[in-house]
């Protein structure tokens, strides 16, 4: 099911992807694309304070979102949806990229990475974690955007990864997007609690 986020409303279109639903305050989503979409489908939340991502992702009930074309294009906008996704750790979100997918690191995944792939774990505030199967282990390190970042790490065949709290991206290879989103429906999964505001 596809929900466009305002001006997202036109690349599905352009790919003939039919739109369930348009979330947003509809700054940038054209009248074309507007005519295209029946009116009751349409969910107009005028505020300025979030992103249409944090708007989509208030109103969408779904046990798991992927985001399409969030990664790439302009950088304030990709940095404004990773904020997104860690302050909505809550719901299971994973974005797509051409290359690579982006997810805030759960408390615990298995990892079905092969030898010498690329595993980026990046803090958005302090945490803590611990991993099997990297090149470089995370165990007892204090992870912080300020300090010491888990970019570029390797994986040595399968791993595994867990953190202390909802504050850290964890960056895969494009290729994985099927075992994390299965994992992350399983039913046993542990996800993270909604924040406290």
């Amino acid at each position: 099911m596809c929900v466009a986020a305002d001006g997202g409303a036109a690349l599905a279109l352009a790919a003939q992807v039919p739109i369930e639903a348009l979330i947003g305050d509809f700054d940038s989503v054209t009248a074309a694309s507007l005519s295209q979409i029946p009116p009751d489908r349409q969910f107009k939340v005028s505020e300025q304070e979030t992103t249409d991502f944090d708007k989509a992702l208030c109103l969408i009930d779904a046990p798991l979102v992927i985001g399409v074309g969030f990664l790439g294009g302009r950088i304030d906008h990709q940095l404004a949806a990773f904020s997104t996704l860690v302050r909505f750790a809550h719901r299971p979100c994973v974005l797509l990229g051409a290359e690579q997918i982006v997810l805030v690191a759960p408390p615990e995944m298995a990892l079905a990475t092969q030898a010498g792939e690329i595993v980026s774990i990046y803090p958005m505030a302090p945490v803590h974690g611990s991993s099997t199967g990297l090149e470089w282990p995370i165990d007892g390190l204090r992870l912080d955007p300020t300090g010491r970042i888990g970019t570029s790490n390797l994986a040595r065949g399968p791993a595994t990864l867990s953190m202390d709290s909802p504050n850290a991206l964890l960056i895969l290879p494009r290729r994985l997007i099927l075992p994390v989103v299965q994992s992350l429906l399983r039913s046993d999964a542990v996800g993270w609690p909604l924040r406290a505001e």
